[in-house]
Parts: structure tokens; C-alpha cells; sequence
């Protein structure tokens, strides 16, 4: 009598294991397939942000809030299996086209972060710099109503004039950086650069000082931008210099004239005087009057050999100059930037 009972409880145990075996196996291929699946986002382009403090169910909020699918308890087993449920990293990360949930638990394990860029550009003014810097997104903006000197208090360098002193190049940034933290790197990168180019000058240089070196850089950067050209140009000047010449360079005279500056020097701004008027002082102007390259650093570093002492665009539209070692052959070079002129004028457009 007992044996048919025994076999009945055997067949049940056992449709019991098979049941919770297929239930497992469902379980396994929907959590496997959910972890490989690409992430369908609320909107293209779409990023969640972990902040400082943030746990792993604040998270998931978060993605939760951007469309991303999935159940909590699928993102929290494949974060304990990929070792990321305490380990997740701050800062912000995009879903990127085919991105799936391993691949984004993956990135914010890793601290695979997005980021963003702003350029600093070769011939800027401080004004150009910061123009950028307050248009730059998500850069937080907490220099943009200091002034210059409030600016370069705030980095550490009182009292110092900002002009000049931020290398161009590109920087990259993360969600939660500030304009100071990339005016800071930029400053130190100029530093560097700066102490680089002046040990390496020419012993005979006739510059005294870094600053020197780099207000001279800053005019060569805003006199030409072929790059086979500085050495010359940096050679001219340091030959005027050591003369005891007026360095007559436009870029200083537009630089005096400030916001004034409406695209065209005229006679009467060449003899107006101002401290960076270099028709009417002597010398160096005061500050640095743009940010210069690497190359312009390196240029006045060891400019070229040579007695030229005057030079004029071609006026042909390549940007090139005429270089002269007389006035009256700088006369003749006028002429024919004159005639250059007005022939590129006079051609069919």
C-alpha cells in the first residue's frame, strides 16, 4: 500500500527539481540576455551623472529617470557579478550607440568618464581666453565675474597680469570641473613651456627675463602665422632691440587701443601714445599682448641670424612678409605690397 504513495511523492519531487530548473534557466537566459542587450535610451546622446555619495539604487533611479530599462534587481545582480554594486565612480557617463548595461556598469567601474574639450587658441587676448571658457558646456563658470586681478588672485598669482599667460592648447574637462581648475592647468602648461624655451636661448640673447621672452613671443605670435617665419621675425626684433630701435610692431598699438579697436590702424592711433604704443616707447611693451605658442616661445628662444630690420606683408594673400636690411629697400618693399594689394583687390571673385 505504501508503494504507490512513495512513487507519487518521487514523481512530484522530481517534476518539483524539473520546474525549478527550468525556472533557473529562464532566469539565467533573462538575466544574460538583459546583460548583453543594447541600452534603449529616452533620447539620443543621453548621460547619467554619479555623484559623490551616490549608491548603486540611486543609480539606478537615475537611469531609470533617462529610459533606461531594466529591473533592479537584473542591474543589481550584474553589478555584484562585475564587482562594480560599491565601486561605481563619480562622474558622468553617455549611452552610447549600442552601449549595453555590462558595458556601461563596466565604464563606471573603471571611471571611463565622458569628456569634453575647449581650446585655447594661439594669438588669443585674456578677453578671447575667457569669452571661450564662459560659453564652454558643462564647464562650471565660477571665474566669470572676476575681474583680472580678482582672476589671477584666485589662481595664486597676485598682483600679475593674466595677459599671455595661459598656453594655447586643447584641454580636456569633465562634468564638474571649473573655469579656474582649466585656467590653472593652462597657466602651469605656459609655465613649463615658458622655463623650456628659456633655457634653451641663445647666449647671446639680448632678453633679460622669462616675462621679456614671453612679451616678445606674444608679438611674434600676432605678427605672423607661418610658422617658417618667427624665427625671422623674432631675429628682426631682437636685432631692433639691441640697436635701441622702436620696435613699430601694429599688434602692440591695436592692443593699447582696446575695445576701441574697430579693424583698421590709422595714423593718428600710430602717434597716440599708450604704454603699449611701440611707435612712440621704447622697448618692450609692459605685458605680453596675446597668448603665444610653443613656436613663437622658441622662435625668440633662437631666432634667426640675420640684419634685417624691417619687414612688410607681401600682400598677396599668402600672409607672407618682405624683409629688409634699409629703410629705403623697406620703401621699395611698400611699393610692391602696394601693387600686390590692389591687384588681389582688382581680381575676379
Amino acid at each position: 500500500m505504501s508503494r504507490p504513495r512513495k512513487r507519487r511523492t518521487g514523481c512530484f519531487t522530481l517534476l518539483l527539481l524539473i520546474a525549478i530548473a527550468a525556472a533557473l534557466a529562464f532566469a539565467w537566459y533573462r538575466y544574460d540576455s538583459f546583460a548583453d542587450t543594447p541600452l534603449r535610451a529616452a533620447r539620443p546622446g543621453a548621460s547619467v551623472v554619479v555623484r559623490p555619495g551616490d549608491s548603486l539604487t540611486k543609480v539606478l533611479r537615475n537611469l531609470h529617470d533617462a529610459g533606461v530599462e531594466g529591473s533592479v534587481l537584473e542591474w543589481g545582480a550584474l553589478a555584484r557579478q562585475l564587482g562594480a554594486a560599491g565601486r561605481l565612480q563619480v562622474g558622468e557617463y553617455r549611452f552610447e550607440p549600442g552601449m549595453t548595461p555590462r558595458q556601461l556598469l563596466i565604464d563606471m567601474r573603471d571611471g571611463h568618464v565622458v569628456q569634453h574639450k575647449v581650446t585655447i587658441v594661439e594669438g588669443w587676448n585674456i578677453r578671447d581666453v575667457r569669452a571661450a571658457l564662459a560659453k564652454a558646456e558643462p564647464l562650471v563658470h565660477n571665474a566669470t565675474t572676476l575681474d583680472d586681478a580678482a582672476l589671477m588672485a584666485k589662481l595664486g598669482h597676485p598682483g600679475q597680469h593674466p595677459e599671455g599667460r595661459f598656453l594655447p592648447e586643447t584641454y580636456v574637462f569633465t562634468r564638474g570641473d571649473t573655469e579656474l581648475d582649466v585656467l590653472g592647468r593652462a597657466y602651469k602648461a605656459m609655465d613649463k613651456a615658458l622655463d623650456a624655451a628659456w633655457r634653451s636661448r641663445r647666449p647671446d640673447a639680448v632678453l633679460k627675463t622669462p616675462d621679456e621672452m614671453l612679451t616678445l613671443a606674444s608679438i611674434v605670435e600676432k605678427e605672423t602665422g607661418i610658422a617658417e617665419e618667427r624665427p625671422a621675425i623674432a631675429g628682426l626684433f631682437e636685432q631692433r632691440l639691441k640697436l635701441g630701435m622702436l620696435l613699430q610692431t601694429d599688434p602692440t598699438v591695436i592692443y593699447g587701443m582696446g575695445t576701441s579697436y574697430a579693424g583698421n590702424i590709422r595714423k593718428s592711433d600710430l602717434l597716440t601714445d599708450t604704454p603699449y604704443n611701440t611707435y612712440t616707447r621704447a622697448g618692450l611693451p609692459p605685458t605680453p599682448i596675446a597668448m603665444p605658442g610653443i613656436a613663437s616661445l622658441q622662435a625668440v628662444a633662437n631666432p634667426a641670424p640675420g640684419d634685417a630690420l624691417y619687414f612688410v606683408a607681401q600682400g598677396d594673400g599668402s600672409g607672407r612678409h618682405f624683409f629688409a636690411k634699409t629703410l629705403a629697400e623697406h620703401q621699395q618693399n611698400v611699393q610692391k605690397y602696394l601693387a600686390n594689394y590692389r591687384a588681389a583687390q582688382a581680381a575676379p571673385r
